[in-house]
């Protein structure tokens, strides 16, 4: 049974005299394709677009293509020559890890071997894989960074799930009111009727009061909102509290 395959095609405005058209580049798939015994399903074009990301819309339906269950038997994208791809070796290698991360394979008509048998080539790949690595770390710091700053400087939601009894508008918590009820009986159980935890959860799912998320009522649950300090006016994030009198609900 032959493997099947995809095609890639493109032909940058500036270059088409050197490039050629897109058509000789598509013929040339068929035949590289025949000739190897691979069963070409598709091929995407790109026509008039830089060797950049930018405006690649035959590359982004090529990924999207991929990504869906029912294509999952192609096992690899056929170019006329790398440069096809991309000219910038950083964008070549980058897309050549999001093949590799589909579990899939690129050909080139004009390079034989794009494997990792080239150390050069493998050890840029691995390099940049670290890069990617080191880029993400660095987003989760900012975005820790600032949500610390918001709450400790502006004394503003930073973010996280949302406890029953708030919203939010404008990204900060506003008070819930028919979920603020709930809370204050939870309490109102716990201090003046001396309730455990499991029979205030027994007494909730009896009347229906809804939870958070819709679900059922259990003695952690409970355990939790006890235990919150948000409802008493002390919003916490990764050890920096902020004192928000108006979001008290005790």
């Amino acid at each position: 049974m032959s493997k099947k395959i995809i095609g890639y095609c493109r032909v940058s405005t500036d270059n088409q005299k050197d490039e050629g058209t897109i058509d000789i580049q598509r013929q040339a798939l068929k035949e590289y394709a025949e000739a190897n015994g691979y069963d070409l399903v598709k091929v995407f074009e790109d026509e008039g677009v830089s060797g950049g990301l930018e405006d690649r819309a035959g590359l982004a339906e090529l990924f999207n293509f991929l990504e869906d269950k029912e294509n999952k038997e192609v096992e690899a994208v056929l170019i006329f020559k790398l440069d096809r791809l991309a000219r910038d070796l950083r964008i070549q290698e980058n897309l050549i890890y999001k093949l590799k991360e589909r579990e899939k394979g690129l050909l080139s008509i004009k390079e034989p071997d794009l494997g990792d048998s080239d150390p050069m080539r493998k050890a840029f790949r691995q390099f940049m894989g670290i890069v990617a690595e080191l880029e993400k770390s660095f987003i989760t710091m900012r975005m820790t960074a600032g949500r610390k700053s918001k709450i400790k400087f502006k004394q503003k939601y930073a973010g996280g799930g949302i406890a029953l009894g708030y919203s939010t508008k404008d990204k900060d918590l506003i008070i819930d009111e028919a979920g603020a009820e709930t809370i204050r009986q939870i309490f109102k159980m716990k201090r003046y009727q001396r309730k455990g935890l499991r029979e205030i959860a027994r007494e909730l799912n009896r009347q229906g009061t809804p939870t958070a998320r819709g679900g059922k009522w259990h003695a952690g649950t409970i355990k939790y909102i006890l235990a919150n300090p948000l409802y008493k006016g002390n919003m916490l994030y990764s050890g920096i509290e902020a004192k928000r009198d108006d979001l008290a609900l005790l």
